[in-house]
C-alpha cells in the first residue's frame, strides 16, 4: 500500500463508468483541495480531504498530516508526502508514431524553404522517404531507437500511448514494425496499444491499386500483432473508396487519419465504419461535425501538425459547442511532428484552439485514452483505475501548466 498526503491538489476525479466527456462537460473536471490519495496493487484504493485521511488500510483512524507514526516509509504502507504538489492523471497520447528509423531533418531544411509536405511527398520524400530508412535498420537497432523516443515520452508524463506501424510498406516490414511495437508493450510500464497503418502512403513498386490489395493481404498476420487498423484518408494518398474496402478485409476496430490535408470524406467513412477516432481534422466543415453526432468516434486533433507544417488548427471549440467531446494527441513522427511531449500539446490547445486548461486537459487524459480503449483503466482519479499518475512540484495547477508550458513541473511519476 502506498499513501500520497498533503496535495495540494487533486485533479481530474471522475466518477466510475464515465468513460469520455463531451460539450460543456469536457469544461468540468472534480478537484479536490489538500487531499490524499491511496494505491493498492497500482490502483487507486481511495481518495479524500486530509482531514479523513487513513492511517493504513483496515483503519478507520484519522491521522492530522504527515507525522503519523504508523505509516512507515520503507514497509507495506509506504508513504509520500506531495508537499502541496498537484496530483493528477498522466498523459494518454492516442496517436503517435514513434517506431520509425534515424531522421528526416533534411526535409525540415525543405520546408524553412518552402516545399509544402505535399511537395516533399511528390519529390519521393516524405514517408517514403522513412520506409526506405526503416528497411534498411534491423529490428534490433530498430526497437533501440524507438525505445528512446518512448522513454522520453514516459519522462514527461505519458502513461499510455498508441502506436502505429506505416513506414515499412511491405509485408515484411509492416511486420518488422508490429513486432517491434509488441515489444515495447512488454517492456515499459506504459500501457501501449498497436494500430497497423499498411495505408499510409503507397509503397515504392506498386500501383495505387495493387498497394491496396496488398494491404488486405497484409491484414490476416497485422491481426496477430495488432489492436487496431488505420488507413491515410486524405487528398494523394487514399480515397474513401480504399479506406471502405480495407476496412471491410477486417475485424480490426479502425482508427482513421482524416481531414489532414482536404476534406476528404475520411470522418464520414469512420463513422459509417464504427472507427474509435477519427484524427487530425484540421481541416473540416461542419458536416464533419453532423456526421460525427450520436457516434461513438471521438474526433481527435493533433495540434502539433499545425505547429510544424503550418496547417490550420482544428476547430476544437465548434466540435464542443455542438456537444461533442475531443481528443488531443501528439502525432510524434519525424516528418511532421516530431515532439511527444503532451504537455506541450495541451498548451497548444488552450494557446492556439482556446479551449480552456480544464478542456485541454481532458482532452490529454480522459479522452485521449478513451481513442485508443483504454479509459476504463487510465485517463481520470477514479477508485479502481490504475495509478498511472504525475505528481507535481508545490504550488501548480491546470492553468499554470498550459501558461508556463516549459517550466519543469513534475516531482514525481507513478506508473
Amino acid at each position: 500500500m502506498s499513501l500520497i498526503y498533503n496535495i495540494g491538489l487533486l485533479v481530474g476525479i471522475q466518477p466510475e463508468g464515465v468513460l469520455r466527456v463531451d460539450g460543456p462537460a469536457q469544461g468540468r473536471t472534480g478537484v479536490l483541495e489538500n487531499a490524499w490519495l491511496r494505491i493498492e496493487d497500482g490502483r487507486i484504493a481511495g481518495f479524500g480531504e486530509m482531514e479523513r485521511c487513513p492511517i493504513g488500510v483496515g483503519h478507520d483512524n484519522v491521522i492530522p498530516g504527515h507525522d503519523d507514526p504508523s505509516v512507515i516509509p520503507g514497509s507495506d504502507r509506504e508513504s509520500l508526502d506531495a508537499q502541496g504538489g498537484m496530483l493528477m492523471p498522466g498523459f494518454c497520447d492516442s496517436h503517435t508514431h514513434v517506431v520509425y528509423a534515424g531522421s528526416r531533418d533534411g526535409e525540415f531544411l525543405d520546408k524553412i524553404n518552402g516545399l509544402s509536405y505535399e511537395e516533399i511527398a511528390a519529390r519521393g520524400g516524405g514517408i517514403l522517404n522513412s520506409a526506405d530508412l526503416l528497411h534498411r535498420t534491423s529490428e534490433e537497432e530498430l526497437y533501440r531507437q524507438s525505445m528512446a523516443r518512448v522513454q522520453e515520452m514516459m519522462d514527461k508524463g505519458t502513461v499510455a500511448l498508441e502506436i502505429k506501424s506505416g513506414y515499412g510498406l511491405n509485408k515484411a516490414d509492416e511486420l518488422k514494425m508490429l513486432r517491434v511495437i509488441r515489444r515495447i508493450r512488454e517492456t515499459v510500464p506504459a500501457a501501449v496499444k498497436s494500430t497497423f497503418l499498411g495505408a499510409h502512403a503507397v509503397g515504392r513498386g506498386y500501383t495505387h491499386e495493387a498497394y491496396v490489395q496488398a494491404v488486405i493481404d497484409m491484414l490476416p498476420e497485422a491481426e496477430k500483432w495488432a489492436d487496431f487498423v488505420d488507413v491515410f484518408c486524405d487528398e494523394g494518398f487514399f480515397t474513401v473508396q480504399d479506406t471502405e474496402r480495407i476496412l471491410r478485409a477486417t475485424s480490426l476496430t479502425p482508427k482513421i487519419h482524416a481531414n489532414e490535408l482536404a476534406v476528404s470524406g475520411g470522418v464520414q467513412v469512420g463513422v459509417r465504419m464504427g472507427a474509435l477516432s477519427v484524427d487530425h481534422l484540421e481541416r473540416t466543415t461542419d458536416a464533419e461535425i453532423s456526421a460525427l453526432k450520436g457516434s461513438q468516434t471521438m474526433p481527435t486533433m493533433l495540434p502539433g501538425s499545425s505547429f510544424f507544417l503550418g496547417l490550420p488548427y482544428g476547430r476544437a471549440k465548434d466540435f464542443l459547442k455542438a456537444g461533442l467531446g475531443v481528443a488531443l494527441a501528439s502525432d510524434y513522427n519525424p516528418g511532421s511532428s516530431p515532439c511527444g511531449d503532451m504537455r506541450f500539446v495541451m498548451a497548444q490547445g488552450c494557446i492556439k484552439m482556446r479551449l480552456t486548461p480544464v478542456e485541454a486537459f481532458n482532452a490529454v487524459s480522459l479522452n485521449s485514452a478513451y481513442a485508443m480503449g483504454l479509459s476504463k483503466e487510465y485517463g481520470s482519479i477514479t477508485v479502481g483505475k490504475r495509478a498511472a499518475l504525475i505528481l507535481t512540484k508545490p504550488g501548480w495547477d491546470l492553468t499554470k501548466l498550459a501558461y508556463q508550458y516549459q517550466t519543469p513541473f513534475i516531482r514525481q511519476i507513478f506508473l
